[in-house]
């Protein structure tokens, strides 16, 4: 008979700072601490809300929700983008219905006027809002990603494909398991036949991590909206990521948005050089979609027994450095 080892389930340490430390259980299972994100995460870090071109015209606005918050993200008359919280000061009913990015609506400006706004930055034509009263700058939770998306055409592709999953997994899980590679052999065997392990890199910075993959065969360049001969997947603390790759003209994203302590939105957004798909930019999707489903079934299998509770804090692999330091960002947010 299988038994659990006792010592795992004892009283652990809340300090993480050991790199074999991950954050201890209670921080994802227990509804409390959902609740705290909200505040100390969602409320104070930058947090990607949607592409410029989708709302490319004057009055055209989407909705996105931040924590307890949902906003409008609106395209001004003078060319601006403005995010407001979507409520009336009046009677605290909302003013617009839930819209999304993939398919933008227009507002009317006297209803946007007198709402309350909050910080809007951007990336390119990537946006960003901030809850917080006197948040940090952008550019110093993007670090060098800023710099280096801003120099490619980000702006020149059109959004082609969205498609939003639901899944039963706590979104810390998740986007543990994207910033690492460690379960790709044994998860995605059909995608690792075209990648070199060997010489792909993992690069940490302040509040992004970058996983570098070089090709085994090299493709033609203008399969690559970069000159890196690599894809590369950018995590930015706390739930997005740019995935730039090594065998398409074109990016993806990925928002990674909790909806309860048990469940996550995949929100996946892919940009080609034309809306209408080639058939081989249908074939890259297809591809990409069964990654999704291939990592959706690993992490509720982990979230499945991290909810039994028989494991109080787990201990991080010697190549899991920016999984450890996404742990330790989201113990940095829960201890501000």
């Amino acid at each position: 008979m299988t038994q659990w080892e006792r010592a795992q389930a004892k009283p652990v340490s809340p300090d993480i700072t050991d790199r074999s430390n991950a954050l201890p259980a209670k921080y994802f299972t227990e509804p409390e601490f959902f609740e705290m994100e909200k505040e100390k995460v969602f409320g104070q870090y930058w947090i990607y809300a949607g592409h410029a071109n989708s709302i490319s015209e004057p009055w055209q606005f989407f909705t996105r929700t931040v924590g307890n918050q949902t906003l409008i993200l609106v395209r001004t008359a003078d060319g601006d983008i403005r995010s407001v919280k979507n409520f009336s000061a009046r009677d605290g009913a909302p003013i617009v219905d839930e819209t999304p990015m993939s398919d933008p609506g227009y507002i009317d400006p006297d209803e946007f006027t007198d709402l309350e706004s909050v910080h809007v930055d951007s990336i390119g034509p990537l946006v960003f809002v901030n809850l917080a009263d006197d948040p940090m700058p952008l550019s110093e939770q993007a670090g060098v990603m800023k710099d280096r998306l801003e120099a490619l055409p980000l702006g020149e592709y059109e959004h082609a494909c969205r498609i939003v999953s639901e899944v039963e997994c706590n979104w810390k899980v998740f986007a543990s398991n994207y910033s690492e590679c460690d379960h790709c052999q044994a998860n995605h065997q059909d995608w690792i036949k075209g990648i070199s392990l060997d010489e792909s890199e993992l690069e940490v910075n302040d509040y992004h991590w970058v996983l570098h993959y070089t090709h085994e065969e090299d493709v033609e360049d203008e399969m690559r909206i970069h000159d890196e001969h690599e894809a590369q997947f950018h995590y930015l603390w706390p739930n997005f990521t740019v995935n730039m790759y090594g065998t398409a003209d074109g990016y993806g994203t990925y928002i990674i948005d909790p909806v309860d302590t048990d469940r996550f939105q995949l929100i996946a957004d892919y940009y080609f050089r034309d809306s209408d798909l080639s058939e081989e930019e249908r074939e890259f999707i297809r591809t990409s979609r069964q990654l999704q489903e291939e990592d959706f079934e690993l992490v509720e299998r982990q979230w499945d027994g991290l909810k039994t509770g028989a494991l109080a804090q787990a201990q991080l692999g010697p190549n899991e450095h920016t999984v450890h330091k996404f742990h330790r960002l989201a113990q940095d947010a829960y201890n501000s």
